[in-house]
């Protein structure tokens, strides 16, 4: 194993561009259990090439963004664009830039049958035991959300084959899915936190708020 990052803790979060964002928040707040954390935007700038030397997007492209926690371990980062270019399709599985977000769970059957009462969500077939390999025992299941976003619910026994190969694990299952003293505690102080004592770290500027020379 390399040695990786210096000074790396923990993935910090990760992010998905949807058509909707409040859509998108209220499916994963509502549906999957996530809490909204802070909502920022509009991100742009006006004048400059900020948002293309910064995001990688057209210079004249504005997001709005909102922050979830999903679950004990998941903060999920949810981006909605604006763009002169903007390509709309989702894409699927096997295209470049393909993705999917799982879930585990403690019963993937009971898991899809609730799934398949809620408005808009798709279920891929129904759930399946994977029978041979490192996987083996691992009972899953895809859906979409009502916007065509992939998800994945997941199950698995203790011992899995995989782990006699490796001293490295798959994180999980967490004991509660709220356990929010359990996710929280051995936690370093928030940026929030960390601004108000003194970071010498500035938060993020939105190009609406950038000086000529930060451009």
């Amino acid at each position: 194993m390399g040695s990786g990052i210096p000074g790396a803790r923990n993935v910090d979060h990760v992010a998905f561009t949807v058509p909707d964002l409040q859509r998108a928040v209220d499916f994963f707040v509502d549906v999957l259990g996530a809490e909204t954390i802070y909502w920022e935007g509009p991100v742009q700038d006006l004048a400059g090439d900020w948002m293309t030397r910064k995001l990688n997007v057209h210079e004249r492209a504005t997001a709005r963004i909102a922050m979830l926690r999903l679950g004990p371990t998941t903060n999920l980062e949810l981006f909605e664009y604006t763009a002169p270019n903007q390509q709309r399709r989702i894409p699927e599985n096997s295209d470049h830039g393909g993705h999917h977000l799982a879930i585990y769970v403690d019963d993937v059957d009971v898991a899809a049958e609730y799934l398949r009462n809620q408005p808009g969500v798709r279920l891929q077939g129904e759930p399946e035991t994977i029978e041979e390999g490192p996987l083996a025992g691992n009972r899953w299941m895809y859906f979409t959300a009502p916007w065509g976003m992939q998800l994945e619910v997941v199950d698995m026994p203790a011992g899995m084959p995989y782990e006699q190969r490796t001293a490295a694990r798959k994180y999980g299952p967490a004991p509660r899915w709220d356990n929010r003293a359990e996710q929280n505690r051995d936690a370093i102080p928030s940026s929030a936190d960390a601004n108000a004592a003194g970071d010498p770290h500035p938060s993020r500027n939105t190009g609406a708020n950038l000086t000529e020379k930060e451009r």
